[in-house]
């Protein structure tokens, strides 16, 4: 049974066939739990990015895959229902929405956490609606595994991610997350609850991963584990030019056997700007960024690269020395290096601080306009002299990720679409400015994204946006490129009616097709 369906407060006259709607599906799932009123402010009109807000109809907890198919069956039998699978809410553009739809909070779902051994190799089997963070703390405490890839922030959805790609500091090496699972369980636009992987019904396992939730809800997963290691020697270390930075980053990739465990960077101010400069690189309280370092011909912004290097308890002198090999052919300002050491489970945990530092400032609930970009290597200088050092180079009160990822850890079969090149960067605008008047209008952060996009397309970068957001079809069709036709075949194989994931504004509700008398 679904635990419970929280009705919203519509305009009687205008929305009477919604509310029929509701009472009628309320009525056809054989609901046993109460109809609440709730305003226009629920969880379910609202995310992350706190740009967007629209109605939905109603917001449903279901408990099993059962319940999800039983309402993705129900919404294609009405005349116009479209549901929406919701994560956590971290949406930044309204993804996760439905207007007048139907919007499944998928952290209801009862969860499945189950290890799988499979020739040798563990395996973990997880809900869709599990939180990332749960993951790690459950594995590492319980069987001493853990997943190979991650996100930075893991209060994320196992299902939410995989829909996208699933990016960190780890992806180099292991991939995003959508090339660390082997089997799905997708309820799906038909509401068949199918599972699938490389051998069983593939063709949804490849269109659902990185699928923007355009073909199947992920229900479950089947994730890749390994060994946890006990600790992380956490390191940053600053540059004063972009091209000796990107040279030692992709350097340091480039070479997988021979390196770090954990490659990101990040662009600063270059100031004493506590939200922007260079305050935002030490590790530890005591620790001290002194400018005097910094050479005369440095810009108005620094870059800072991030890495870390796992060992276990018994190989920390061995691992040391590894470190200083490492580090001892890097090119950053020497006098700028810092370094601690933390265990695994606090290093993956570490924006788990951030976060709580933004609750306690009141940024975490101010609107987060935020820019996800994936630049190819041939134009990240570009993207660098006139964005970061010019656009940008006031910072964005928030963390600017940028650093290279490696195309062949990457699946052509999935339905992510990256740049056409061996390595590109991910570059992240992930704004945290103080609510207005304290801070900025979010149309302004708004504008000055669309203006970076815009820079983008008239300089023909080869660019494509990670957590893509069109308004229209020919916009979607130039970010899929020769890979759209293959989206438009999977969305009529596996949802044809197009009543998934309506936020994401790629394809129009089908009507439900009258029966031939």
């Amino acid at each position: 049974m679904l635990a419970y369906l929280e009705h919203f407060v519509h305009e009687k006259d205008a929305e009477s066939r919604q509310e029929d709607e509701v009472a009628s599906l309320s009525r056809a799932l054989e609901l046993q739990a109460s109809i609440d009123e709730l305003g226009p402010t629920g969880i379910a009109s609202k995310d992350f990015g706190g740009i967007k807000s629209v109605k939905p109809l109603a917001m449903i907890r279901p408990s099993s895959p059962v319940d999800v198919a039983r309402v993705v069956k129900a919404a294609a039998a009405s005349p116009s229902l479209t549901v929406a699978a919701r994560g956590n809410g971290h949406s930044v553009n309204g993804q996760a929405m439905a207007e007048k739809g139907l919007v499944l909070d998928m952290r209801a779902l009862e969860e499945p956490f189950e290890i799988v051994w499979v020739e040798g190799t563990a395996y973990l089997d997880v809900s869709g609606g599990a939180l990332w963070e749960d993951v790690l703390k459950r594995c590492v405490s319980e069987v001493g595994l853990a997943p190979r890839s991650w996100t930075d922030y893991l209060g994320l959805t196992v299902g939410g991610t995989l829909s996208y790609a699933g990016v960190s500091g780890q992806t180099f090496r292991y991939g995003p997350q959508t090339s660390n699972v082997t089997e799905l369980e997708v309820v799906t636009g038909k509401g068949e609850t199918l599972c699938c992987s490389l051998t069983q019904n593939s063709e949804l396992f490849f269109g659902a991963l990185g699928g923007l939730g355009q073909f199947g809800i992920i229900t479950r997963a089947r994730v890749v584990l390994q060994q946890a290691p006990d600790m992380v020697r956490w390191i940053r270390v600053v540059y004063s030019e972009f091209e000796e930075y990107a040279g030692d980053a992709e350097s340091l990739v480039g070479e997988v056997e021979e390196c770090f465990d954990y490659v990101e960077g990040f662009v600063l101010v270059n100031s004493d700007d506590p939200a922007n400069g260079w305050p935002t690189v030490p590790l530890d309280p005591e620790q001290v960024f002194d400018p005097i370092h910094i050479p005369s011909t440095a810009g108005p912004v620094l870059y800072c690269l991030e890495l870390g290097l796992h060992y276990g308890n018994a190989d920390h002198r061995s691992r040391a020395r590894d470190v200083d090999r490492l580090l001892g052919r890097l090119r950053f300002v020497r006098g700028l290096k810092f370094q601690t050491d933390v265990s695994y489970m606090e290093f993956l945990l570490r924006v788990k601080r951030v976060e709580e530092h933004a609750k306690a400032n009141g940024t975490w609930d101010a609107p987060h306009p935020w820019l996800n970009l994936f630049v190819s290597k041939s134009h990240i200088v570009d993207f660098d002299r006139e964005v970061f050092k010019k656009i940008l180079k006031d910072g964005v009160d928030g963390p600017i990720l940028v650093y290279p990822l490696l195309r062949t850890k990457w699946d052509n079969r999935h339905s992510v679409v990256v740049p056409d090149s061996d390595i590109f960067y991910i570059v992240a605008l992930l704004r945290f400015s103080p609510p207005p008047p304290k801070g900025p209008p979010p149309e302004l952060l708004v504008a000055q994204n669309n203006e970076i996009i815009q820079f983008c397309t008239s300089r023909g970068l080869d660019f494509k946006q990670y957590f893509p957001h069109y308004h229209s079809r020919e916009d979607w069709m130039k970010h899929f490129g020769k890979q759209w036709t293959r989206f438009v075949e999977r969305k009529a194989n596996f949802d044809p009616m197009a009543i998934l994931a309506p936020g994401q504004r790629i394809f129009s509700r089908t009507p439900q097709p009258r029966p031939i008398t």
